[in-house]
């Protein structure tokens, strides 16, 4: 039986990522009702972090504690990975000692790399490309909120970035329509959206992708590796700003999140970020049962 690995929610049919949310819900309930569930005893998960982290780390290493196993951190700083070993190399002797590997980098082709010479699964902590884990954690949120997302219209505004083509996998995944306001230059990847069919919009105003909108969503305009851009980028998405007149072009009860951590005054205003139509934190809070769902999903010991 082949290694199965999470690099992108089109790893995991649309029954399976309904199937996860809704574990990532019950595994949640277990914890907040103090329930002990720890099938992943024994089990090691190696976190290799190229990029910096505090959601991902924090979630991912809670995770394992809790499920019962154990999460090794591991850095190019402190690793051969940063001196120049072959990625295939690092997959073989890595793969040998542990249950799983997490890794969050740049360029998806080094996580596509990992994952073909790995004997265990792989999980996408975040790369250049994608940012699956995210979405698991978005998804959650909503369907807590609001039930099934399927046939809901969602509107990204912003970078068309690695956030933008998980929810474009996400749109094909979970059924529903999205709305991409970005300006010229900024587009998602033309593969990415083509991908997406006519589940995906392309616009240039942010006030027309919200309108009647369910879910408004957004990111920083300057992705890691991206900040001597930033002042650059400021003026080119001042007109993308999520605020009050935005938000107000959504359904009145929409909901509004970003994957933090945010710039506040930027991508999106104080007022957005603590309105009753933000659920921010229960959104970071949920990468932690999203992500333990995802672990014992791939590494709980064979029945």
């Amino acid at each position: 039986m082949s290694t199965r690995h999470f690099l992108s929610l089109l790893d995991f049919t649309s029954d399976e990522l309904r199937a996860l949310i809704a574990q990532a819900i019950d595994v949640k309930q277990k914890l907040k009702q103090g329930i002990s569930h720890t099938p992943l005893t024994g089990k090691l998960l190696a976190m290799i972090f190229e990029k910096s982290s505090t959601r991902t780390r924090v979630s991912f290493e809670a995770g394992m504690y809790q499920l019962g196993g154990q999460a090794m951190f591991l850095s190019p700083r402190d690793s051969h990975l940063g001196r120049g070993e072959p990625i295939e190399d690092s997959a073989r002797v890595i793969s040998s000692m542990v249950d799983g590997i997490l890794i969050r980098t740049f360029g998806h082709d080094r996580i596509e790399t990992l994952a073909q010479n790995s004997r265990v699964p792989v999980i996408n902590g975040l790369s250049d490309l994608l940012h699956p884990c995210q979405l698991l954690a978005d998804m959650q949120t909503w369907f807590e909120q609001r039930g099934d997302i399927a046939g809901a219209t969602v509107a990204w505004i912003g970078d068309g970035n690695n956030m933008c083509h998980s929810y474009i996998n996400a749109a094909l995944s979970f059924d529903f329509n999205l709305r991409i306001a970005c300006p010229t230059g900024h587009e998602p990847d033309s593969a990415m959206l083509e991908s997406g069919g006519d589940r995906i919009s392309l616009h240039h105003s942010a006030i027309e992708a919200a309108m009647n909108a369910d879910l408004v969503v957004t990111d920083v305009w300057a992705s890691m590796g991206q900040e001597e851009e930033q002042q650059q980028r400021i003026e080119t998405f001042a007109s993308y700003q999520v605020n009050r007149q935005v938000m107000a072009q959504a359904h009145k009860d929409a909901l509004f999140m970003h994957c933090l951590p945010a710039h506040r005054g930027e991508e999106v205003t104080s007022e957005v970020l603590e309105s009753a139509q933000s659920v921010i934190w229960e959104e970071a809070e949920n990468r932690l049962h999203a992500q333990k769902a995802l672990l014992e999903t791939l590494l709980r010991p064979s029945v």
